[in-house]
């Protein structure tokens, strides 16, 4: 076996070079390693031939001169090629090379911190194409040291004997000294290709997109009631985040306003709180939260989430009862919803009663219509000036031509270029076991446990039930923001919210009323990187045609 090259297929810039390894990493053995083309600075810049590293033997840095090569009276180099003659050092190239490449290795904690001695070092030049005499000798360079034309054929037995002759006194090197002058050679720690760093990078674009397209709040100044509409990674959410912020801020002419950032979700409340957080108290809406909470707040009940007709009947009706009691200062001058295609028709009606002007108060409402997964079909009962969001900011563009037939309209995609969408097919009763296994596969890519969600469209997954039961609804949101957990929901809950990395698990043995809705809003749920897990015919049955050739299905 030849010796082990590094790099295994090295380009060299001469024939001479190229000739050399090949001599060197043939006659060697498989416990030797030959590094080519080492480039070092240590003092000054080095470039280093060949290094030739062999267990039980010793070290030697190898210096390849091409050519014809003369040596005159007073001991000078001389190369003669391509009708050109000049001045070369090359003892002293190797021999630099060798303290240089000798000392940043025993400079290196890895070398330093194992105690270790030092090994034999050794330096020779070779000259392929030139004819040594036998007796031939320079004050700095002995016969052994260089090796000429008629020496190619037993190349490897002299440089073992250039590592024995020059540096006797030292130890030789052994099989872990030389993986570790490798590894210290390649470099550790070394950036690899990061999966999160090109995410973190689009990211850092988006939200300069949406930022400039929040130029739109600008331009809606004068208007105090608008429906904004827009597809999933239009970045909705990050202007109606805005706008409460704008208006609350006031300035530009614009008084200060009492407002209030509702959302349906307790998932992207949690979002939209943290957010808030962050800002000087005087920028802060008075209120943030769910419809249910600013309900509570007014003296509401807590009430069942299984109790649908307390969330459709009882809850809005007491609402509004408790909205017409409220003081002036409890008023707000504006109201913003976002993910307003959740609220019911009878939700609208307090929302309405409790601002302080009920004709002329804001209202603004961040919607889409197909992300519509609840059979709720209210609609404010204001007129209202349609806005259309028609840009895909959020997603890779492999991930939103996914969806985009699933999209209320048509939309330009500038969300940048990542992975493909991978689809992994399994029937309903195994998908959960499969996209478990999707998940390791995603942190073994690269991918921390808070850039990844495993979210289902059946029944929940085992991990979310069990963070449910033990930490209740608030404890398990508090998870989504854990940097030492992947997130596990559930996409009735998670619109609004995002992850780098996302497998969604279709654990559905058959398509049902709103599955579409529901696959929408999952897959678009992912910036960065979507494994799609499920029955490749229910998955079909669900998206259509355009979906399934999108897959690949």
């Amino acid at each position: 076996m030849p010796a082990r090259a590094v790099p295994p297929e090295p380009v060299f810039t001469t024939e001479s070079e190229a000739l050399v390894w090949r001599h060197v990493v043939g006659a060697l053995t498989s416990d030797d390693v030959v590094l080519a083309n080492l480039r070092l600075t240590e003092g000054k810049d080095h470039e280093l031939d060949l290094v030739v590293l062999m267990p039980e033997v010793g070290i030697v840095v190898v210096e390849v001169k091409g050519g014809s090569v003369s040596v005159d009276d007073e001991g000078r180099w001389w190369q003669h090629s391509g009708g050109q003659t000049r001045r070369i050092h090359p003892v002293d190239q190797a021999r630099d090379g060798k303290y240089a490449l000798r000392h940043y290795v025993e400079s290196d904690p890895g070398w330093a911190h194992s105690s270790r001695t030092r090994v034999r070092w050794g330096h020779a030049v070779v000259t392929p194409f030139t004819h040594l005499d036998d007796d031939f000798a320079t004050p700095d360079c002995p016969r052994w040291a260089v090796h000429g034309r008629e020496d190619m054929g037993s190349l490897a037995e002299r440089l073992r004997e250039v590592a024995t002759r020059q540096e006797s006194g030292h130890r030789v090197p052994s099989h872990d000294d030389v993986e570790l002058v490798c590894e210290i050679v390649r470099g550790r720690h070394r950036p690899r290709p990061d999966v999160v760093a090109e995410a973190d990078e689009r990211e850092a674009v988006a939200d300069r997109l949406t930022q400039e397209q929040a130029l739109l709040l600008k331009v809606t100044r004068l208007l105090h009631r608008v429906e904004v509409r827009g597809g999933a990674g239009s970045g909705k959410t990050i202007l109606a985040l805005t706008q409460a912020k704008d208006l609350t801020r006031g300035g530009n002419g614009r008084p200060a306003q009492r407002v209030a950032l509702l959302c349906y979700s307790i998932g992207l409340a949690g979002y939209l709180k943290r957010q808030v957080a962050a800002l000087p108290r005087r920028h802060r809406p008075a209120f943030v939260g769910t419809f249910h909470e600013l309900g509570m707040q007014w003296g509401a009940p807590e009430g069942s989430r299984e109790d649908s007709d307390f969330w459709e009947v009882s809850l809005p009706g007491l609402m509004g009862d408790l909205a017409q009691q409220l003081q002036d200062k409890e008023r707000f001058d504006a109201i913003v919803v976002d993910e307003a295609q959740d609220f019911a028709e009878s939700w609208w009606s307090p929302l309405i009663r409790a601002l302080r002007d009920e004709e002329a108060g804001g209202l603004f409402v961040y919607s889409d219509e197909n992300q519509r997964i609840f059979p709720r079909f209210g609609r404010p009962p204001v007129e209202l000036v349609p806005l259309v969001l028609d840009h895909n900011l959020r997603n890779t563009r492999q991930i939103a031509e996914v969806f985009a037939p699933l999209a209320p309209m048509r939309m330009r995609l500038m969300g940048g270029s990542g992975a493909e969408v991978s689809f992994v097919a399994a029937p309903a009763d195994d998908a959960l076991d499969v996209a478990d296994d999707q998940v390791e596969a995603l942190l073994d890519e690269g991918w921390e446990p808070l850039h990844v969600a495993l979210l289902t469209t059946g029944h929940r997954h085992p991990q979310q039930v069990e963070l449910q039961d033990s930490r209740g609804q608030d404890g398990y949101w508090q998870s989504f923001w854990d940097a030492e957990e992947v997130f596990y929901g559930h996409v009735l809950g998670c619109k609004g919210l995002e992850r780098q990395a996302v497998v969604l698990c279709v654990n559905e043995a058959e398509s049902r009323q709103r599955s579409r809705e529901r696959l929408y809003v999952g897959m678009s749920r992912a910036t960065d990187r979507l494994v799609v897990v499920g029955d490749p015919g229910v998955i079909a049955e669900m998206g259509g045609a355009q979906v399934a050739r999108a897959l690949g299905l």
